[in-house]
């Protein structure tokens, strides 16, 4: 757990400020270790993520906490980011919509949450040195979007800002995006903070900061702590005016006393049990069927099958992404597979495996089976192990964390290679993923089914083998595009990767708003797999769209489950054309669970924004009279229903 403290200047009668990150520390006692958010993001599901928010805000509570550094908002704009699946997708909607039920989940339990990173936080490579440019207009229609919308629809008492520049300013300390996008257009009351070590200088006080964060950081990047005798020695001068002195303290103190902070009774009871339990929904909502090949799954439990299990220490464990974000369970991680040398970025490196191993959660789920188990070391001996099992099960694990990006899509150590060679020895190969982004699959049409698990936390052992053995009907959704390659990425080549730490790196957004699936639509690129893509074990049907038009698009069809078990699905509503502009947004989605047989009518409506471009010159949102078409899909590639309504020509909003 990290603490940030105010304990410095007069004494007045005020609550403890306190910061917890859901991350991993040496002297932590664990805690609930749930799915990363790129999981939950899988899930599409508001409700879920709530739950996990609020069990994330009674632990934090018990442990004396106020403020939790949790909300992760940046959008997936490279599979490369190392911090990823510390996000929840590439859509600003469907980032905003989830990120908003986990702030409103941990601030109902008296803990303040931190929307971060405010903005652009998108790559990690040399990230204190990064200076992201973008377009200011296609910013306001992606990222601070996404923010804007969290925002609105949650309250949080703290944003964190980003390491990074943006347009040559620093995140952390950008007067126009600080003091005249977030608390003026938007009327933010909350605080920002700065990132650890993020606070070069004092002046970052003028220019929209609140508070400095883990001052030992910038004592490290900096040489000091701007927010001590430099922001004093200001004030004492004039330059610093009392008003923004006291504006900043107000705002903290508002923040705490908004959720009720200084309000301390007993302990909250906290049901470890209960957490667990939503931690395994979450795992098993989380997971992605992306193939299954003439129904390789589920694999029957009532036959003596011979089973390999190999690679990815499935005998030890599931593996977390690391750094800030990874989360130690109670008890502890089962094992720490030093990797990432020494210092704390190479312990940012390290990977870190969750108990109990999927391989005893296998043999729990096939009782009849024999399984056999390989590590994966070798192609050869992994050859040997296919060839010999009725049934191969292959785990492909890969790093990934704060402070690096990923130099491919690849899957590390040989493991491309020793998939391809059991999928060789036995073509009823079965790949299940533990990973924070897409991967390149070299092996893909050579195996019978592909299974994205993500890093599915301290239960993600038992929703794997539950999904694998049908106890759970897979649901899960791709929240981010798989290209087929990194030729189809705006960026093949990742500016500054592998240049020494404190390079100062440019990256250039000029894919602008059109991110992931949008640009793959722009560009009309097929992908691996698309935004929103995700099989299930039973099949569903879409029918009777009607549109509506008016100040916004509102859209009702029935969805109706044609198959022969119980399942959910998420029907999704994407704008396919505005006015005569090619222009691909998700507009809406909704979970659905149904019976065999069973049909519901689901109406979405638009949030008129996403139809709309955003005019810098007048600083509102512009929607272009004319007709806009829409199309209900099964993803971002696979539309079902289309339909269209006229709007009328209006500007609104900030």
């Amino acid at each position: 757990m990290e603490r940030s403290d105010v304990r410095d200047g007069p004494r007045v009668d005020r609550p403890r400020c306190a910061g917890a990150n859901p991350g991993y520390r040496p002297d932590d006692e664990g805690a609930t270790a749930f799915p990363s958010l790129i999981a939950l993001g899988a899930s599409f599901n508001p409700r879920l993520v709530r739950e996990g928010g609020e069990a994330i805000g009674r632990e934090a509570r018990i442990r004396g906490f106020n403020v939790q550094l949790a909300g992760g908002c940046n959008l997936a704009r490279d599979p490369r980011n190392g911090r990823n699946f510390e996000y929840f997708s590439e859509d600003p909607w469907l980032s905003a919509i989830l990120v908003a039920e986990q702030v409103n989940g941990i601030q109902s339990q008296g803990v303040v949450s931190t929307l971060k990173h405010y903005t652009l936080n998108c790559n990690e490579t040399n990230r204190h040195w990064l200076d992201a440019i973008i377009d200011p207009d296609a910013h306001r229609e992606s990222d601070l979007l996404t923010f804007q919308i969290a925002i609105e629809r949650s309250q949080p008492g703290s944003i964190m800002g980003g390491y990074n520049k943006i347009n040559g300013e620093y995140a952390g300390g950008n007067h126009h995006l600080l003091n005249e996008v977030l608390k003026g257009a938007w009327g933010y009351k909350g605080y920002v903070m700065s990132d650890w070590g993020a606070t070069p200088a004092w002046d970052f006080a003028l220019k929209g900061l609140d508070q400095e964060s883990g001052i030992q950081g910038d004592t490290l990047l900096w040489g000091k702590q701007p927010f001590r005798d430099e922001l004093r020695e200001a004030y004492g001068k004039g330059e610093l005016p009392e008003e923004r002195l006291s504006d900043m303290v107000r705002r903290i103190l508002r923040s705490l006393l908004a959720v009720g902070a200084d309000r301390w009774g007993p302990a909250p009871e906290v049901d470890m049990a209960r957490h667990n339990e939503i931690a395994l929904e979450g795992a098993r909502q989380g997971i992605v069927l992306l193939e299954n090949v003439g129904g390789a799954l589920p694999l029957p439990t009532d036959e003596p099958l011979k089973v390999a299990v190999i690679g990815g220490y499935a005998q030890q464990g599931v593996i977390s992404g690391t750094g800030s974000g990874a989360v130690a369970p109670v008890g502890g991680f089962v094992a720490t597979i030093r990797i990432g040398g020494a210092g704390v970025m190479g312990r940012h490196r390290n990977l870190f495996l969750l108990p109990p191993p999927p391989l005893e959660e296998l043999k729990k789920a096939l009782p009849k089976a024999q399984l056999d188990f390989d590590p994966g070391y070798t192609p050869a001996e992994a050859a040997l192990t296919a060839k010999r099992n009725d049934v191969v099960i292959v785990f492909g694990i890969r790093v990934e964390g704060e402070g690096f990006d990923m130099p491919d899509l690849s899957l590390p150590w040989g493991q491309d290679a020793v998939i391809d060679a059991a999928a060789s020895a036995n073509p009823n190969t079965i790949v299940v993923l533990e990973t924070g982004n897409p991967v390149s699959m070299p092996w893909r049409d050579k195996v019978k089914a592909i299974v994205q698990a993500w890093y599915p936390g301290q239960a993600g052992a038992r929703a794997i083998a539950e999904v694998l053995t049908g106890a759970v009907n897979p649901s899960g959704r791709l929240p981010i595009t798989f290209p087929q390659s990194l030729d189809q990425h705006p960026r093949p080549e990742l500016p500054g990767l592998g240049t020494p730490w404190g390079t100062a790196v440019t990256i250039t957004y000029d894919e602008g708003a059109e991110i992931g699936y949008r640009w793959f639509a722009k560009k009309n690129l097929e992908p691996m797999y698309a935004f929103g893509h995700g099989l299930s074990y039973t099949t569903f049907d879409y029918e009777g769209l009607d549109v509506e038009g008016g100040d916004t698009i509102t859209a009702s069809f029935t969805v109706k489950n044609t198959g022969e078990r119980k399942g959910a699905d998420v029907p999704q509503l994407y704008l396919t054309e505005a006015a005569g502009d090619k222009r691909v947004r998700l507009l809406g989605f909704e979970r659905v669970e149904l019976e065999p047989g069973e049909s519901r009518r689901v109406t979405l409506e638009a949030d008129p924004r996403l139809l709309a471009r955003f005019d810098g010159g007048i600083g509102k949102w512009s929607i272009d009279e004319g007709t806009h078409r829409v199309a209900v899909g099964k993803s971002a590639t696979d539309f079902v229903l289309s339909g269209a309504a006229k709007l009328s020509a209006r500007q609104f909003g900030a």
